[in-house]
Formats: structure tokens, sequence, C-alpha cells
């Protein structure tokens, strides 16, 4: 936790464009942390305990410092569009309870190739969309990663935007394998089949919806 504390106070103690209260706070994390080194074995316990206390406060406003100084501000575009593409029942999406309601054995054979390409899209486009946002991270987990291991040492169950940025990290290692392993390149081929079976299902609707088009171009 020390370490943290020294984090921030090298980041904000002598940073201008820190309000006064953060940059008193950082003065005084610094503070602490210099009489915790120096406390004699009676008093370190507290004086310790005081100087986490004071890093903890500190951390939990981190998502109010000014611009430029946020920990975590290179991933707040990519905490937004994670939220943009969330509904409000996670585990509901694209009309489930119907899908629920026809995956079962009176569905006839039409009814079970459309369901299955609504699937294999569906699963297809959110491995896509993951592969997109690990890369959109890359260039933020790089520069941040120091912060990201502080945080990861000391998230807390409330700590969501932690918990997300852990997940963001983890994505982003799976998906850019610096020297990809023999398991590694079987995932990527994986993907590569699902996004070939993909472009070949958008190609089908394509067609079926530019059939439906001309033939409506024929009646009028």
């Amino acid at each position: 936790m020390l370490v943290l504390g020294r984090k921030i106070v090298d980041e904000f103690k002598l940073d201008e464009t820190v309000d006064t209260l953060g940059r008193w706070m950082a003065h005084h994390i610094a503070k602490k942390i210099k009489e915790a080194e120096n406390a004699t074995d009676e008093a370190q316990v507290q004086v310790e305990s005081e100087c986490v206390d004071n890093i903890l406060e500190f951390w939990a406003h981190r998502n109010q410092l000014p611009n430029g100084k946020r920990p975590f501000e290179d991933f707040e575009p990519i905490f937004r569009t994670l939220q943009n593409l969330c509904t409000e029942n996670g585990n509901s999406r694209y009309f489930p309870e119907l899908i629920l309601r026809t995956n079962e054995n009176n569905e006839n054979d039409k009814t079970k190739q459309w369901l299955n390409k609504a699937l294999k899209l569906d699963d297809t486009a959110k491995i896509m969309i993951r592969y997109c946002i690990s890369n959109a991270a890359q260039e933020a987990v790089d520069k941040k990663r120091e912060w990201v291991k502080f945080a990861e040492s000391i998230a807390s169950e409330d700590d969501i935007d932690i918990k997300t940025l852990c997940m963001i990290v983890k994505n982003s290692e799976a998906f850019n394998p610096k020297n990809p392993d023999d398991r590694e390149k079987e995932k990527i081929e994986n993907i590569l089949k699902k996004l070939e079976e993909f472009t070949e299902m958008a190609s089908t609707l394509s067609l079926h919806l530019r059939q439906k088009l001309d033939y409506s171009e024929r009646i009028d």
C-alpha cells in the first residue's frame, strides 16, 4: 500500500493542474509515509494504519481528479463503449425469451435454421467486439500497466471500474500475445474460422434481403 502512496505522491504532489485539496492530500500522504518509515516499533502500526487510510481516501476519489491526471483516464472511452453495448439485463439480448420459447422440440426445420444463424451470429459478434475493444485498450494498457497493477492489488467489491479494467487487460493480453504458442495460435485460428462463417452467413442474409427487395420491385 505504501508503494501506491509513493506513486500518488510522485504524480500529484507538485502538479499545479491538480486542485489544491488534491495537492494537499498528496503532501499529507508524503508526510505520513515518511513518519511510517521513521516510526519506532511501538508507534509504527498506528502510523502505518493512518497512512493507509489516507492513501485509500485519496484513491477513492481517483475518478474526480482533473483531466490528464485520472489514473485510468485512457480507459474511459472504452468504459463508455462497454456501457453502450450493455442492455439493462446483461444476460438478455436480441429477444432471448423468444429464442427460449421456440428453441424446443416442436420447432420446425426452417425455424431451427434461422435460430441457429442468430445464435452463431451473436456468438461471433461478441468475440469480434471483445477483439476490437481489446485492441483499442492495448495502448492504454501499456501506458498504465503500473497503475493497473496497484489497482488490482487493492480492488474491493465496489470497484467496478477496476474489475472492468482487469477484464479488459486480461482480454487484451489474450488477444494480443507477443509470442503466441500453439494453444494461442489455435485460438486465433478458431476465431478466424468463426469470422469466415460469419461472413458467409452475412452474405446469405444479404442475398435473402436482396431477393425480397427484387420481388417487391417486381410487384410494384
